[in-house]
């Protein structure tokens, strides 16, 4: 479900997508993204460069409006539409199969965009992936463990998503957040701050409140469904979306590939490993019925929503600042509540309300740019009276990983390599 934005080299949610500038901070070919996932799963906050006149106010707006838009269309779309493709009756498509289609459509597309700006020059083409691919060849085994992880990641979404209600599953994946912020404290050394701390624990009780409602009965269901083996899917999900996104970061920083060749290169570790997969968990049943058995415009929806959903992703969220972001995934939990009502009678009662209600508050307070945080902080301390913190003696001060814009400091949504897949 990867998928890497123009200008930069890839990271997304298999489930990954890069976006430009991931790969070297402060470059322009530095950001790695992945599917939503994987640009939601990112999450990262990308400074807005001011606008020299009052006239391009107007057309700022307008594309961070749009790529809000994509970001929910996408994030909601990708979940309700596997939702409704499992649930359909009659014959059920092979989740493996749908994988591997997603990953062979977007290494297709990313080839084409190499081969546009190659000038439709095909002697040109070859020798650069000669060089990139083969001749470098050392950074292009670095993208096999991310491949792995994203590829695994996305026959989980199947599972979790066949299992759980399309709300239940949206509200529970936001875990991918606090799994990326454990990860990259812990394998890049950030820091996060108390604000951010606190949403985090806000999150998970959240979570906790929306299984436990699940797990209560929360409405009828059907009988070849089990919200244990969901809920496993899920977790195991966000465990590898964040530990993937973070190593992605580790081991690509400094990288300088294209957006679109980090996108082939994941495409064709993606497919490799996904027919692996398919091997191993249907390999007799797909050769018996076939690759395409069950598929339906409602499963080519879906292979097509993976494949370039994050693609378009990657292209519109440099747009989107860190309270956009979170906006975007408020907004998304909220389409697809009301929109599993609709489809799939779904049943809120007050006790998933309360949950997600919560989910929704932490991604809002830890989406908050570090200005704005310390300015709650410090209105909260007013209450109980000054605290002041003092940096231990002998230590040295936590490295700044934010991007200044105007007098705020942006603090980043998610760790640069999260990527869309």
């Amino acid at each position: 479900m990867a998928a890497v934005g123009a200008g930069g080299s890839t990271a997304a949610p298999g489930p990954g997508a890069v976006s430009a500038g991931a790969l070297e901070p402060g470059t322009a070919s530095a950001e790695l993204l992945l599917t939503w996932e994987e640009a939601e799963a990112r999450g990262q906050g990308l400074p807005q460069p001011l606008p020299d006149t009052s006239v391009r106010i107007p057309a700022h707006r307008r594309l961070k409006y749009i790529s809000l838009a994509v970001l929910v269309v996408q994030n909601a779309s990708l979940i309700l539409s596997i939702r409704y493709a499992r649930t359909l009756p009659g014959d059920r498509f092979f989740a493996t199969t749908a994988v591997v289609m997603a990953e062979v459509l977007k290494g297709l597309t990313c080839l084409l965009l190499l081969f546009a700006q190659k000038r439709g020059n095909v002697k040109h083409l070859v020798l650069f992936l000669h060089e990139a691919v083969l001749v470098q060849y050392v950074d292009t085994l670095k993208l096999a463990v991310p491949s792995l992880i994203y590829t695994l990641q996305n026959n989980l979404q199947y599972v979790a998503i066949s299992n759980l209600p399309a709300a239940t599953f949206q509200v529970t994946y936001q875990l991918k957040i606090l799994t990326t912020a454990l990860f990259s404290v812990l394998m890049l050394n950030r820091s996060l701050s108390r604000l951010q701390w606190a949403s985090l624990l806000l999150l998970f009780t959240g979570v906790a409140i929306v299984q436990a409602q699940q797990a209560g009965g929360g409405g009828p269901r059907p009988l070849d469904q089990n919200p244990g083996a969901g809920l496993a899917a899920v977790v195991a999900s966000c465990l590898s979306s964040g530990f993937a996104g973070v190593y992605f970061e580790k081991i690509l920083k400094g990288s300088s590939g294209s957006v679109w060749l980090r996108n082939l290169q994941l495409g064709l570790f993606g497919t490799a490993l996904g027919l692996v997969g398919l091997w191993w968990a249907e390999g007799t049943a797909v050769a018996t019925r076939g690759f395409f058995f069950g598929y339906t415009p409602a499963v080519w929806g879906v292979v097509l929503n993976q494949a370039f959903g994050g693609l378009l992703v990657a292209v519109v969220v440099k747009y989107a600042d860190n309270i956009l972001k979170g906006f975007a995934t408020s907004l998304s939990i909220v389409l697809s509540t009301v929109a599993s009502i609709r489809l799939f009678g779904f049943h809120v009662d007050p006790l998933f309300a309360l949950g997600a209600g919560l989910v929704i508050g932490a991604v809002y307070l830890y989406s908050l740019p570090r200005g704005a945080a310390k300015a709650i902080a410090s209105a909260s301390a007013s209450t109980s009276g000054p605290c002041v913190h003092q940096q231990p003696p002998g230590q040295p001060p936590p490295p700044q990983l934010s991007s200044h814009r105007g007098d705020l400091i942006t603090e980043p949504f998610l760790p640069k390599s999260v990527l869309v897949k």
